[in-house]
């Protein structure tokens, strides 16, 4: 998830756009066509066709975007994967989860509603949170990333490309295992 525009690039909420990217970068495509309200591009990763979708919504609406796809291809909430930025991790973690409540997050808040439950796998990117309890979140989430948590963001954006191919070709235990708890913490003090 992210907002579309150049004002947004680069910026802690487009943090799963990122994802999106390296993503197709590696598979050799462009997210580039525009479909379900999205930019998109279909790829397989192992023997699994994918959309990557990259929602010009705006964050908040983001379900209007995914619902869109879902009824098209008449999949399961289970099978749609959302990657989105999180103020609770610190930038360059990253968690799994195969399910769970928006956690005041609206571009998550938004899919829930439209695919009517919260019952799909999401990676979290962590982007922080202010140092200063009266900043403005919305700020926060919309501002670039320092030059030390961009690398950190960076990074972090990888192990999600990783943790999503994963996810998909090998299910969500195995990605589960690998790029969270110890096993992630081990991996992330050697970046």
């Amino acid at each position: 998830m992210g907002n579309p525009g150049k004002e947004y690039e680069n910026t802690r909420h487009n943090a799963g756009f990122m994802v999106g990217d390296l993503l197709a970068s590696q598979l050799g495509t462009k997210i580039n066509k525009l479909r379900f309200y999205a930019l998109t591009a279909t790829v397989k990763i192992g023997d699994v066709s994918v959309l990557l979708m990259k929602p010009q919504t705006y964050m908040n609406n983001s379900g209007t975007s995914v619902a869109e796809a879902v009824r098209f291809y008449k999949i399961p909430a289970e099978r749609v994967l959302v990657v989105s930025d999180e103020m609770a991790l610190r930038p360059g973690r990253i968690r799994l989860r195969k399910h769970g409540s928006a956690g005041g997050h609206n571009g998550l808040s938004s899919i829930i509603k439209h695919l009517g439950t919260s019952d799909f796998p999401r990676i979290r990117i962590g982007i922080g949170q202010p140092a200063h309890r009266d900043y403005n979140n919305a700020d926060w989430v919309l501002g670039r990333f320092s030059s030390e948590d961009s690398e950190l963001a960076y990074d972090a954006a990888k192990r999600a490309a990783e943790a999503a191919c994963v996810y998909i070709s090998g299910g969500a235990e195995a990605a589960m295992s690998e790029f969270n708890g110890n096993a992630a913490a081990k991996k992330e003090s050697n970046i």
